[in-house]
C-alpha cells in the first residue's frame, strides 16, 4: 500500500512547515505550495489525495482555486479541506456550500485536523 499525498496550500510558511511535519509524522506524504499557481502545478504533478487549502492567498483566493480544481475531471475525486482564518458563519457556509469536504479554522488541534484527514482518506500508509 502507497502512503497517501496531501498537498498543504498556505501562504505562511509558519503554518506550512509544521503541519509538513506533523502529517509526515503520521505517514502522509506532504508537498507545500505557497500560491494559487504553485498549488495548480502541484495538483497537476503529484496528484495529491487531499488538500488543506487556505483561503487568504496572495494571488488566486482558495474559493477560486477549488473551482478550477472541481473544473478537472482527472480532479474531481481529490479531497479537499479549508483551513482557514475566515472563522465567520458565513464563510464556513459557504466553503461547505461549494461542497469543500470540511473547513477547519485556525487555530485549530493537531488531533481535529488528523482526524478529519482519516475520516477522509484513511491512515496515511
Amino acid at each position: 500500500m502507497s502512503r497517501k499525498t496531501i498537498l498543504i496550500v498556505d501562504d505562511e510558511l509558519s503554518i506550512l512547515v509544521p503541519l509538513q511535519f506533523l502529517l509526515e509524522k503520521e505517514g502522509y506524504t506532504a508537498k507545500l505550495a505557497q500560491s494559487g499557481k504553485d498549488a495548480i502545478n502541484k495538483i497537476a504533478e503529484v496528484q495529491p489525495d487531499l488538500i488543506l487549502l487556505d483561503i487568504m492567498l496572495p494571488d488566486l483566493d482558495g474559493y477560486e482555486i477549488y473551482h478550477m480544481i472541481r473544473q478537472r475531471e482527472e480532479w474531481k475525486s481529490i479531497r479537499i479541506i479549508f483551513i482557514t482564518a475566515k472563522n465567520r458563519e458565513a464563510d464556513m457556509a459557504k466553503g461547505l456550500a461549494m461542497g469543500a469536504d470540511a473547513y477547519i479554522t485556525k487555530p485549530f488541534s493537531n488531533t481535529e485536523l488528523i482526524n478529519a484527514i482519516r475520516e477522509l482518506i484513511g491512515p496515511g500508509v
